[in-house]
């Protein structure tokens, strides 16, 4: 097969850049309202019904879009990367399945219990289904990228087998789905310090603070769970191209706490984004060249040179139609009368 290059760049890479710009995309917007979903289960306190309506408020009219990202990377990865699709089709059924009942739910019950009263018993219902399926889902999506990069997915001869005791179960699976929770929460608090004013905006500065000791701390966690039970990920973390993206991830960890502490709130979200960023493409540099550790590489799974170049072609007018599109929607609902509480 005859690779093609453009910029410098070979197709496979330039589409695996694409699949972590959607992917950065969708953790940024979509773990934000996941993380809204959190705080909604765990509102308390003396103003708790306010948090849920400055909550709901807040992602009501664009948490639905967002999930156009995931529907982007999964038709991305079917055109350019059939053969780790295909096993990861297999290998994930489960999971995904449970992520897409988490998905279905959490929008479900978010439209049915707008139309209860708050006081009403099928409103609480309807908030547990929510609130709770915004717990589950992104928990899941965090198991899932430790057993791509964990070596509990194997293919061989087309045959593709998954060790659950390694994949979904072991201590480091289920702490990269806390991690994974905890950012979402984050990410959630901080935006909606942004959002709002006076004691609601106290409020959620506090569960910034809180959500970022836990960010903070289970990496430190991860990282000693890595190096004595998961051999294989601490190669990808021990790797010199590893070791800027922590330490840049480190100090924006820091800054964004510092932020939320001093009360720079529109600094911290910056910052905040930042740092999902840079977890994301250290993740992502950490196990390169690998889709599926240690069995499908980007080269050994690409599409014919065609298709990689069809798809390239064709993205950009993709983009020129989805990005405006939600730039006009945030535009019109986040902008306009000032919504915040005093």
């Amino acid at each position: 097969m005859q690779a093609f290059t453009f910029l410098g760049l070979r197709g496979e890479v330039l589409v695996g850049l694409t699949l972590l710009l959607v992917l950065t995309a969708y953790a940024v917007l979509a773990g934000a309202d996941f993380g809204g979903g959190i705080w909604d289960l765990l509102a308390a306190g003396p103003r708790r019904e306010e948090q849920r309506q400055t909550i709901a408020h807040a992602i009501g009219p664009v948490w639905e879009a967002n999930h156009v990202w995931l529907i982007f990377l999964i038709v991305i990865l079917f055109m350019a990367f059939p053969t780790a699709y295909a096993a990861l089709s297999v290998a994930l059924f489960v999971p995904f399945h449970l992520v897409l009942a988490g998905i279905v739910l959490r929008g479900a019950a978010f439209v049915f219990r707008a139309h209860y009263h708050m006081a009403t018993p099928a409103w609480h219902a309807w908030a547990r289904v929510f609130g709770s399926a915004s717990i589950v889902t992104p928990s899941i999506l965090g198991a899932t990228l430790s057993a791509v990069a964990s070596g509990g997915i194997r293919v061989a001869n087309g045959a593709v087998t998954v060790d659950p005791a390694l994949a979904w179960f072991s201590p480091v699976s289920l702490l990269i789905g806390a991690l994974t929770l905890a950012v979402c929460a984050y990410l959630a608090a901080v935006y909606l310090t942004v959002e709002t004013r006076g004691a609601l905006q106290a409020d959620f500065r506090a569960h910034a603070l809180h959500a970022w000791w836990t960010v903070a701390l289970l990496p430190a966690l991860l990282l000693v769970l890595v190096y004595l039970r998961s051999h294989l990920l601490w190669q990808h973390f021990a790797r010199l191209q590893s070791l800027p993206p922590m330490a840049v991830g480190a100090v924006l960890a820091l800054l964004s706490g510092w932020a939320v502490f001093t009360r720079r709130f529109r600094l911290a979200r910056v910052l905040a984004v930042g740092e999902v960023i840079i977890l994301l493409w250290g993740w992502a540099f950490a196990q390169w060249p690998y889709l599926v550790y240690p069995d499908l590489s980007v080269w050994a799974t690409a599409a014919p040179a065609r298709t990689l170049r069809f798809l390239l072609a064709t993205l950009p007018f993709g983009f020129a139609l989805l990005l405006p599109s939600l730039w006009l929607l945030f535009k019109v609902f986040k902008s306009g009368p000032d919504r915040t509480h005093p």
